[in-house]
C-alpha cells in the first residue's frame, strides 16, 4: 500500500498538472472536472473510481493500477496505457475522447467504450474479447493481431478491420460495416 491512502473522496475542479496528484492508493473516490494533463500518476492506484469531465491528456501512467475505473466525458489524448500496471486492470469509457493512445499488448475482457473517438488508437497484439465499442469513432485506428472475439462493433464506424490478421470469431458486425472489414481488398460495395 502507497503511503497516502484515499477513499470516498469527491474531488472537484483540482488542477494536478500544476500541483501533482499525492502518490497513493484511491479508492471509491470520484473525481470531477479535474485536470490531470501531463501529470505523472506513475505508481498511483485507482480501485473503483469514476472520473467525470477530466482532462487526463498526455498524463504518465507507469505502474499506474486502474481496477474498475469508470471514465465519462473525458479527455485521454495520448495516452500509453500499456505502461499500466495489468494486474486486476479494468476500465469502462463512456463519452470519452482517447484519440492517439494506445493499447499495446494489453489483455482485457469486456471493456465497454461508448459512443467514444478513438481515432488514431492502437491495438496490436492486444486482447480485448467481448468488448463493446458502441457508437464509436475508429478512424484510423489500428487493429493488428488482436484478438477482438465476441466483440460488438454493430454501431461503431470508421473502423478497419483486417480478418486475416485479427481473431474475430463471433464478432458482432452489420451489414453496413462490411467495408471496414474488406477494406484492403479494395472493393465497392454498394
Amino acid at each position: 500500500m502507497n503511503p497516502n491512502y484515499t477513499q470516498d473522496q469527491t474531488l472537484k475542479g483540482e488542477n494536478y498538472s500544476q500541483e501533482k496528484l499525492p502518490l497513493g492508493d484511491y479508492e471509491n473516490c470520484i473525481f470531477i472536472n479535474c485536470n490531470f494533463s501531463g501529470s505523472d500518476l506513475s505508481d498511483c492506484m485507482f480501485s473503483e473510481c469514476e472520473f467525470d469531465g477530466c482532462d487526463l491528456s498526455m498524463a504518465k501512467l507507469a505502474n499506474t493500477s486502474f481496477r474498475k475505473v469508470r471514465f465519462r466525458n473525458c479527455k485521454l489524448l495520448g495516452l500509453r496505457i500499456e505502461h499500466c500496471n495489468p494486474f486486476l486492470l479494468a476500465f469502462d469509457f463512456d463519452n470519452c475522447i482517447l484519440n492517439f493512445s494506445s493499447f499495446y499488448k494489453l489483455k482485457m475482457k469486456k471493456v465497454q467504450f461508448k459512443s467514444c473517438s478513438i481515432q488514431d488508437v492502437e491495438f496490436i497484439e492486444s486482447e480485448f474479447p467481448y468488448s463493446s465499442f458502441e457508437d464509436s469513432d475508429l478512424n484510423r485506428t489500428v487493429f493488428q493481431a488482436s484478438n477482438l472475439e465476441g466483440s460488438d462493433f454493430r454501431t461503431a464506424y470508421n473502423y478497419s478491420i483486417d480478418p486475416e490478421i485479427n481473431r474475430i470469431t463471433k464478432a458482432k458486425f452489420f451489414v453496413e460495416g462490411l467495408p471496414g472489414l474488406l477494406e484492403k481488398y479494395n472493393l465497392s460495395i454498394e
